[in-house]
């Protein structure tokens, strides 16, 4: 005859339900942070979401809720963007040799070589340079927000009767350009001038495309947030 003990061994007692299942517990909560995780992945995406959608039959896209998306727009920074009421749609065809478009939080940057605009050292509008402002009229006309003309130099000093330094000239140029496009119909009001000399760099004053890159003018496109 066996002892208790041994038949413990050989015959160990039934366990009760709910006994040694803890770990369950931890499984379903990692597996909750897992799909949580693979949701907004699929959030970040963007545009490939509706990619995938289709050639899944749109299942892929049915896991993404609206606030995941929003959340992900958010953490994107896509609803920082600022608002310029159909403005930038109409540059890509705004094609100018020598004048660049750029965006960012800022608002849209109308970014001209000052080679276009002025004679070495002078802050008198060219031809050439009327010609462009010109183009740029409907554009800047139509902007219901703040038009900021920003004149930027290079590094090299400049010490003349009418320009004692560069702040004068990246001045002078910016003023220059803002009673054009007056005169061209932009709404003064709207208006303003900055100099900023060398102080605001694109590229090192070191080298001869470095300094003809840091000549330039700016025009700064601002659209106030609505409310």
């Amino acid at each position: 005859m066996l002892d208790r003990s041994t038949r413990n061994v050989l015959h160990p007692p039934p366990i009760e339900p709910g006994e040694n299942e803890g770990w369950l517990v931890s499984y379903l909560d990692v597996l909750t942070l897992l799909i949580t995780l693979f949701v907004l992945l699929l959030s970040l995406a963007g545009n490939g979401l509706a990619i995938k959608g289709d050639r899944y039959g749109g299942e892929v896209a049915a896991l993404v809720t609206p606030q995941a998306e929003a959340a992900a727009r958010m953490v994107a920074g896509v609803g920082l963007m600022p608002n310029h009421n159909g403005l930038q749609p109409r540059f890509p065809g705004l094609e100018i040799e020598g004048v660049s478009v750029l965006e960012d939080q800022k608002g849209i940057t109308l970014r001209i070589d000052d080679n276009l605009l002025f004679d070495s050292g002078q802050a008198i509008l060219t031809m050439q340079g009327r010609e462009v402002l010109g183009r740029l009229r409907d554009v800047l006309a139509s902007f219901e927000g703040e038009v900021s003309v920003e004149g930027h130099t290079d590094s090299m000093p400049i010490a003349t009767s009418r320009f004692p330094s560069n702040w004068e000239l990246s001045s002078g140029r910016a003023i220059a350009v803002l009673r054009y496009l007056s005169e061209l119909g932009v709404p003064a009001e709207r208006l303003r001038a900055v100099g900023y000399a060398e102080t605001r760099p694109l590229e090192s004053n070191e080298t001869a495309a470095g300094r003809a890159a840091n000549r330039r003018v700016e025009l700064l496109l601002h659209q106030e947030a609505n409310g």
